[in-house]
Protein backbone atom coordinates (compact mmCIF):
# COMPACT_ATOMS: atom_id res chain seq x y z
CA UNK A 1 0.00 0.00 0.00
CA UNK A 2 0.74 3.75 -0.76
CA UNK A 3 1.94 5.93 1.87
CA UNK A 4 0.27 9.33 1.83
CA UNK A 5 3.13 10.80 0.97
CA UNK A 6 4.75 8.15 -1.96
CA UNK A 7 1.10 8.58 -3.76
CA UNK A 8 1.07 12.42 -3.58
CA UNK A 9 4.16 12.14 -5.52
CA UNK A 10 2.73 9.66 -7.85
CA UNK A 11 -0.01 11.84 -8.47
CA UNK A 12 2.44 14.98 -8.87
CA UNK A 13 4.09 12.88 -11.39
CA UNK A 14 1.33 12.34 -13.54
CA UNK A 15 -0.37 16.02 -13.45
CA UNK A 16 0.39 18.55 -16.36
CA UNK A 17 4.12 20.36 -16.28
CA UNK A 18 4.09 23.59 -16.83
CA UNK A 19 3.98 25.21 -20.04
CA UNK A 20 7.43 26.08 -20.52
CA UNK A 21 8.34 22.54 -19.37
CA UNK A 22 5.87 21.12 -21.58
CA UNK A 23 7.87 23.45 -24.60
CA UNK A 24 9.64 21.53 -27.16
CA UNK A 25 13.53 21.93 -27.37
CA UNK A 26 12.69 25.34 -29.07
CA UNK A 27 14.80 26.97 -30.45
CA UNK A 28 17.94 24.71 -32.05
CA UNK A 29 18.11 27.80 -35.12
CA UNK A 30 18.02 31.23 -35.79
CA UNK A 31 15.07 33.11 -34.88
CA UNK A 32 14.13 36.03 -37.89
CA UNK A 33 12.85 38.91 -36.39
CA UNK A 34 11.32 40.93 -38.79
CA UNK A 35 11.18 44.86 -39.22
CA UNK A 36 9.08 45.91 -41.78
CA UNK A 37 10.60 49.56 -42.60
CA UNK A 38 14.35 50.42 -43.74
CA UNK A 39 17.17 50.50 -41.09
CA UNK A 40 17.09 53.90 -38.60
CA UNK A 41 13.12 54.09 -37.83
CA UNK A 42 11.51 53.52 -34.48
CA UNK A 43 11.07 49.63 -34.74
CA UNK A 44 14.65 49.24 -35.95
CA UNK A 45 16.11 51.23 -32.95
CA UNK A 46 14.15 48.87 -30.89
CA UNK A 47 14.68 45.47 -33.09
CA UNK A 48 18.57 45.55 -32.54
CA UNK A 49 19.53 45.84 -29.15
CA UNK A 50 16.34 43.54 -28.45
CA UNK A 51 17.17 40.87 -30.40
CA UNK A 52 21.04 40.86 -28.75
CA UNK A 53 19.65 40.25 -25.67
CA UNK A 54 17.16 37.59 -26.74
CA UNK A 55 20.39 35.57 -28.31
CA UNK A 56 21.69 35.74 -24.76
CA UNK A 57 18.80 34.33 -22.78
CA UNK A 58 17.58 31.69 -26.05
CA UNK A 59 20.86 30.91 -26.96
CA UNK A 60 20.32 31.23 -30.93
CA UNK A 61 21.00 34.14 -33.42
CA UNK A 62 18.16 36.56 -33.48
CA UNK A 63 19.42 38.62 -37.26
CA UNK A 64 17.44 41.61 -37.70
CA UNK A 65 15.75 41.62 -41.24
CA UNK A 66 14.46 44.65 -42.34
CA UNK A 67 11.67 43.91 -45.40
CA UNK A 68 10.18 46.94 -46.33
CA UNK A 69 7.80 48.39 -48.56
CA UNK A 70 4.18 49.68 -48.86
CA UNK A 71 4.98 51.31 -45.46
CA UNK A 72 5.04 47.97 -43.38
CA UNK A 73 2.85 45.90 -45.53
CA UNK A 74 5.70 43.94 -47.20
CA UNK A 75 7.27 42.75 -43.86
CA UNK A 76 4.04 42.61 -41.62
CA UNK A 77 2.10 40.19 -44.59
CA UNK A 78 5.55 37.75 -44.84
CA UNK A 79 5.31 37.02 -41.18
CA UNK A 80 1.67 36.34 -41.07
CA UNK A 81 2.35 33.73 -44.15
CA UNK A 82 5.41 31.93 -42.50
CA UNK A 83 5.30 28.57 -40.67
CA UNK A 84 4.15 28.66 -37.39
CA UNK A 85 7.57 27.26 -35.90
CA UNK A 86 8.20 29.93 -33.64
CA UNK A 87 11.65 30.81 -36.06
CA UNK A 88 9.95 33.80 -37.40
CA UNK A 89 8.84 36.95 -35.42
CA UNK A 90 7.60 40.36 -35.94
CA UNK A 91 8.92 43.73 -34.19
CA UNK A 92 5.89 45.57 -35.06
CA UNK A 93 4.64 49.36 -34.70
CA UNK A 94 1.44 50.23 -33.93
CA UNK A 95 0.70 51.04 -37.46
CA UNK A 96 0.19 47.10 -37.85
CA UNK A 97 -4.02 47.40 -37.41
CA UNK A 98 -4.14 50.87 -39.08
CA UNK A 99 -2.20 49.15 -42.69
CA UNK A 100 -5.01 46.58 -43.16
CA UNK A 101 -7.84 48.89 -42.85
CA UNK A 102 -6.07 51.41 -44.99
CA UNK A 103 -6.11 48.59 -48.00
CA UNK A 104 -9.76 48.29 -47.81
CA UNK A 105 -10.35 52.13 -48.30
CA UNK A 106 -8.10 52.32 -51.03
CA UNK A 107 -10.51 49.73 -52.55
CA UNK A 108 -7.83 46.34 -52.27
CA UNK A 109 -8.28 43.20 -50.15
CA UNK A 110 -5.67 43.77 -47.44
CA UNK A 111 -2.09 41.54 -47.97
CA UNK A 112 -2.79 40.27 -44.34
CA UNK A 113 -5.29 40.72 -41.21
CA UNK A 114 -4.17 41.44 -37.01
CA UNK A 115 -6.41 38.34 -36.89
CA UNK A 116 -3.36 36.63 -38.48
CA UNK A 117 -0.87 37.46 -35.36
CA UNK A 118 -0.43 36.23 -32.17
CA UNK A 119 0.85 39.73 -29.73
CA UNK A 120 3.64 38.36 -27.52
CA UNK A 121 4.45 41.84 -25.81
CA UNK A 122 5.14 45.02 -25.65
CA UNK A 123 8.31 46.52 -25.26
CA UNK A 124 8.16 50.64 -25.49
CA UNK A 125 5.43 53.16 -25.91
CA UNK A 126 6.43 56.47 -27.16
CA UNK A 127 4.56 59.33 -28.13
CA UNK A 128 5.91 61.25 -31.49
CA UNK A 129 7.87 64.27 -31.17
CA UNK A 130 7.26 67.11 -34.43
CA UNK A 131 10.87 67.79 -35.10
CA UNK A 132 11.85 70.60 -37.96
CA UNK A 133 15.48 71.06 -39.23
CA UNK A 134 17.82 73.38 -36.58
CA UNK A 135 18.23 76.17 -39.34
CA UNK A 136 14.68 76.39 -40.28
CA UNK A 137 12.79 79.82 -39.15
CA UNK A 138 10.26 78.35 -36.12
CA UNK A 139 11.64 78.32 -32.94
CA UNK A 140 8.67 77.17 -31.09
CA UNK A 141 5.18 75.92 -32.09
CA UNK A 142 2.83 78.71 -32.41
CA UNK A 143 5.40 80.00 -35.16
CA UNK A 144 5.45 76.82 -36.78
CA UNK A 145 1.49 76.68 -36.64
CA UNK A 146 1.19 80.45 -38.19
CA UNK A 147 3.36 79.79 -40.91
CA UNK A 148 1.76 77.02 -42.01
CA UNK A 149 -1.77 78.90 -41.67
CA UNK A 150 0.12 81.69 -43.71
CA UNK A 151 1.21 79.71 -46.57
CA UNK A 152 -1.60 76.49 -47.29
CA UNK A 153 -0.01 73.62 -49.08
CA UNK A 154 3.75 75.30 -48.82
CA UNK A 155 5.39 73.05 -46.10
CA UNK A 156 6.17 69.68 -46.23
CA UNK A 157 6.14 66.95 -43.32
CA UNK A 158 7.32 63.50 -44.16
CA UNK A 159 5.82 59.89 -42.88
CA UNK A 160 6.95 56.27 -43.51
CA UNK A 161 4.33 55.89 -46.03
CA UNK A 162 0.22 56.65 -46.38
CA UNK A 163 -1.22 55.81 -42.82
CA UNK A 164 1.65 54.79 -41.23
CA UNK A 165 2.01 55.82 -37.56
CA UNK A 166 3.61 59.05 -38.53
CA UNK A 167 1.47 59.86 -41.19
CA UNK A 168 -1.82 59.53 -38.80
CA UNK A 169 0.36 61.58 -36.15
CA UNK A 170 0.24 64.46 -38.36
CA UNK A 171 -3.01 63.95 -39.70
CA UNK A 172 -4.10 64.54 -36.14
CA UNK A 173 -2.26 67.67 -35.92
CA UNK A 174 -3.14 69.62 -39.14
CA UNK A 175 -6.82 68.45 -38.46
CA UNK A 176 -6.38 70.18 -34.81
CA UNK A 177 -4.61 72.92 -35.96
CA UNK A 178 -6.95 73.78 -39.36
CA UNK A 179 -3.73 73.47 -41.38
CA UNK A 180 -2.97 72.17 -45.04
CA UNK A 181 1.00 70.65 -45.16
CA UNK A 182 1.85 68.92 -48.02
CA UNK A 183 2.56 65.14 -47.43
CA UNK A 184 5.62 63.57 -48.42
CA UNK A 185 5.24 59.46 -47.94
CA UNK A 186 8.62 57.54 -47.66
CA UNK A 187 9.41 53.81 -47.05
CA UNK A 188 9.85 53.74 -43.30
CA UNK A 189 10.45 56.60 -41.19
CA UNK A 190 14.54 56.07 -41.42
CA UNK A 191 14.22 57.40 -45.00
CA UNK A 192 12.15 60.14 -44.04
CA UNK A 193 14.46 60.93 -41.20
CA UNK A 194 17.42 61.07 -43.31
CA UNK A 195 15.52 63.81 -45.69
CA UNK A 196 14.50 66.06 -42.65
CA UNK A 197 18.29 66.11 -41.94
CA UNK A 198 18.99 66.67 -45.75
CA UNK A 199 16.62 69.88 -45.84
CA UNK A 200 14.62 68.03 -48.50
CA UNK A 201 11.91 68.10 -46.02
CA UNK A 202 10.15 70.70 -43.90
CA UNK A 203 8.80 68.85 -40.65
CA UNK A 204 7.88 65.30 -39.11
CA UNK A 205 6.21 63.65 -36.53
CA UNK A 206 9.02 61.01 -35.41
CA UNK A 207 9.25 58.27 -32.24
CA UNK A 208 11.87 59.77 -29.66
CA UNK A 209 14.55 57.31 -30.33
CA UNK A 210 15.56 57.99 -33.95
CA UNK A 211 15.40 62.22 -33.37
CA UNK A 212 16.90 62.05 -29.83
CA UNK A 213 20.36 62.15 -30.95
CA UNK A 214 20.01 64.44 -33.44
CA UNK A 215 18.56 66.78 -31.32
CA UNK A 216 21.21 66.53 -28.64
CA UNK A 217 24.05 67.57 -31.87
CA UNK A 218 21.70 70.65 -32.71
CA UNK A 219 20.72 69.37 -36.23
CA UNK A 220 17.05 68.83 -35.18
CA UNK A 221 15.01 71.24 -32.67
CA UNK A 222 11.86 69.55 -31.54
CA UNK A 223 8.53 71.57 -31.21
CA UNK A 224 5.97 69.56 -29.48
CA UNK A 225 5.17 65.80 -28.17
CA UNK A 226 2.43 64.12 -28.94
CA UNK A 227 1.69 62.55 -25.33
CA UNK A 228 0.24 63.27 -22.43
CA UNK A 229 3.25 64.03 -20.39
CA UNK A 230 6.38 65.35 -21.68
CA UNK A 231 8.82 62.61 -22.55
CA UNK A 232 12.07 61.68 -20.91
CA UNK A 233 15.44 62.95 -22.92
CA UNK A 234 12.59 65.97 -23.91
CA UNK A 235 11.87 67.39 -20.53
CA UNK A 236 11.88 71.37 -22.15
CA UNK A 237 9.30 70.26 -25.35
CA UNK A 238 6.17 70.98 -24.62
CA UNK A 239 2.69 68.56 -25.38
CA UNK A 240 0.30 69.72 -27.71
CA UNK A 241 -2.19 68.98 -24.81
CA UNK A 242 -0.41 71.67 -23.25
CA UNK A 243 -0.67 73.95 -25.99
CA UNK A 244 -4.49 73.82 -25.84
CA UNK A 245 -4.79 70.85 -28.69
CA UNK A 246 -6.30 68.43 -26.44
CA UNK A 247 -7.32 65.78 -29.37
CA UNK A 248 -3.49 66.10 -30.59
CA UNK A 249 -2.16 62.35 -29.18
CA UNK A 250 -0.71 59.71 -30.11
CA UNK A 251 1.76 56.93 -29.01
CA UNK A 252 4.23 54.91 -31.42
CA UNK A 253 4.60 51.61 -29.84
CA UNK A 254 6.83 48.69 -30.82
CA UNK A 255 5.56 44.90 -29.82
CA UNK A 256 6.50 41.49 -30.79
CA UNK A 257 4.27 39.17 -32.82
CA UNK A 258 4.40 35.79 -34.13
CA UNK A 259 1.83 33.84 -36.46
CA UNK A 260 -1.33 32.67 -34.90
CA UNK A 261 -0.67 29.33 -35.42
CA UNK A 262 2.85 28.89 -33.53
CA UNK A 263 2.50 26.27 -30.60
CA UNK A 264 1.27 27.89 -27.55
CA UNK A 265 4.43 26.78 -25.61
CA UNK A 266 6.29 28.45 -28.13
CA UNK A 267 4.47 31.56 -27.69
CA UNK A 268 5.49 31.34 -23.48
CA UNK A 269 8.83 31.04 -24.29
CA UNK A 270 9.19 33.73 -26.19
CA UNK A 271 7.38 35.83 -23.57
CA UNK A 272 9.57 34.72 -20.70
CA UNK A 273 12.34 35.22 -22.62
CA UNK A 274 11.00 39.03 -23.68
CA UNK A 275 9.77 39.48 -20.18
CA UNK A 276 13.32 38.30 -18.48
CA UNK A 277 15.00 40.76 -20.61
CA UNK A 278 13.29 43.73 -20.73
CA UNK A 279 13.16 43.57 -16.50
CA UNK A 280 16.67 42.85 -16.31
CA UNK A 281 19.33 43.12 -18.74
CA UNK A 282 20.43 46.02 -17.75
CA UNK A 283 22.56 46.74 -21.11
CA UNK A 284 19.13 46.69 -23.20
CA UNK A 285 17.70 48.99 -20.38
CA UNK A 286 20.57 51.15 -21.40
CA UNK A 287 20.70 50.95 -24.88
CA UNK A 288 16.80 51.57 -25.14
CA UNK A 289 17.00 54.65 -22.34
CA UNK A 290 19.86 56.19 -24.81
CA UNK A 291 17.99 55.98 -27.75
CA UNK A 292 15.09 57.78 -26.11
CA UNK A 293 12.95 55.05 -26.26
CA UNK A 294 12.44 53.29 -22.53
CA UNK A 295 11.09 50.19 -21.79
CA UNK A 296 7.34 50.05 -21.15
CA UNK A 297 6.68 46.57 -20.96
CA UNK A 298 3.47 44.64 -21.49
CA UNK A 299 2.10 41.08 -22.22
CA UNK A 300 -0.27 38.63 -21.94
CA UNK A 301 -4.17 39.99 -21.10
CA UNK A 302 -2.92 43.66 -20.58
CA UNK A 303 -1.31 43.95 -23.99
CA UNK A 304 -3.79 42.09 -25.64
CA UNK A 305 -6.06 44.44 -24.30
CA UNK A 306 -3.64 47.39 -25.09
CA UNK A 307 -3.31 46.18 -28.74
CA UNK A 308 -7.15 45.60 -28.81
CA UNK A 309 -8.50 49.44 -27.61
CA UNK A 310 -5.72 50.72 -29.25
CA UNK A 311 -6.22 49.32 -32.66
CA UNK A 312 -9.88 50.60 -32.59
CA UNK A 313 -8.77 53.86 -32.13
CA UNK A 314 -6.13 54.04 -34.80
CA UNK A 315 -8.91 52.38 -37.13
CA UNK A 316 -11.13 55.34 -36.70
CA UNK A 317 -8.52 57.72 -37.47
CA UNK A 318 -7.28 55.99 -40.77
CA UNK A 319 -11.15 56.06 -41.60
CA UNK A 320 -11.35 59.83 -41.21
CA UNK A 321 -8.32 60.52 -43.17
CA UNK A 322 -9.80 58.48 -45.98
CA UNK A 323 -8.78 57.31 -49.26
CA UNK A 324 -5.40 59.44 -50.37
CA UNK A 325 -4.54 59.28 -53.76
Amino acid sequence: MLHRRDMMGALAALAPLPALAQAPSWPTRPIQMIVAFPPGGQADVTARPLAAALERVLGQPLPVVNRAGAGGIVGSASVARAAPDGYTSLLALSSLAMLPESERIQGRVPAYTVEQFAPIARITADPTVLVVPANSPWHSLEEFVADAKKRPGAITFGSAGNYSTLHVAMAMLTAAAGLDMLHVPFQGGGPALTALLSGTLDSLASGPGPALSHVKEGRLRALASWGRERIPGFEDVPTFIEKGYTDVEFYIWTGLFLPLATPAPVQERMRAALRQVCEKDESLKRALDAAGSPIAYQDGEAFERFFREDSARLVRAVQRIGKVD
